[in-house]
């Protein structure tokens, strides 16, 4: 029991210890974008589902393949938002509040909502690509896929994830996603699998291009701070 606290410690402990003093503090006003998140993915859910509503939701955030590029950009904004109809929406909604909710804390708003988009955005992309390269290739995908609605918030939720993981050293928990989306592509050969692990694909590369910023400025950093003070 003693080992399974310390490797939880180890694994989650940073990311328990930034998130709980804001939350102690300040409760639900911590995370407003994540409430908001939740409160508008609810209520997009709610519309879909409606007849007078359905066409609407479509027009405003669904995006495909088959769409024009500019059209399908106007819509990310919103599609981050859409969940898919044939999935439980409670899922989707616990999820966003919590993954949204530590990422807001731990990275602040408007990168949480960079990351999210960059996630949801490297997937909406993945999918025109795969199309054009076609079925025969490893990467490519069947052109009646160009007619599937993309993942909404599903996408942004699993980027965020393996983010947190590798930025707050719960490497384990991370590479759990990765191997959990990994399957779910060998398992069910669909469209929002792929893109899935684009949006891991995307911030892996985000994770990496930091690593690399990080490393060239502490020597200069550290060379700074073997410089003689100024003045007499």
């Amino acid at each position: 029991m003693k080992t399974l606290a310390r490797w939880a410690r180890a694994e989650w402990g940073e990311l328990y210890g930034t998130v709980r003093g804001p939350l102690l503090r300040r409760r639900w006003r911590a995370v407003p974008l994540a409430l908001a998140a939740v409160c508008l993915t609810a209520v997009l859910h709610f519309v879909h589902n409606q007849s007078w509503g359905y066409d609407l939701v479509q027009d405003v955030g669904a995006v495909r393949a088959a769409d024009p590029l500019w059209l399908a950009l106007l819509r990310t904004p919103l599609s981050l938002f859409v969940p898919a109809l044939d999935l439980p929406v409670w899922g989707a909604l616990a999820q966003i509040l919590f993954v949204f909710g530590i990422a807001e804390i731990c990275l602040g708003r408007w990168r949480t909502l960079t990351l999210a988009y960059a996630a949801t955005l490297a997937g909406t992309l993945y999918a025109r690509v795969g199309i054009w390269l076609g079925p025969d290739s490893p990467l490519g995908l069947p052109a009646s896929d160009a007619h599937v609605v993309d993942t909404g918030p599903s996408a942004a939720v699993v980027g965020l994830a393996v983010f947190l993981g590798w930025r707050y050293g719960a490497r384990v928990t991370a590479g759990a996603v990765i191997a959990a989306m990994v399957v779910e592509v060998l398992a069910k050969e669909n469209l929002a699998g792929r893109e899935h692990v684009a949006a891991i694909a995307a911030m892996l590369t985000l994770c990496g291009l930091s690593a690399a910023r990080r490393r060239r400025t502490r020597p200069r950093e550290n060379t700074d701070s073997d410089l003689p003070p100024l003045g007499p």
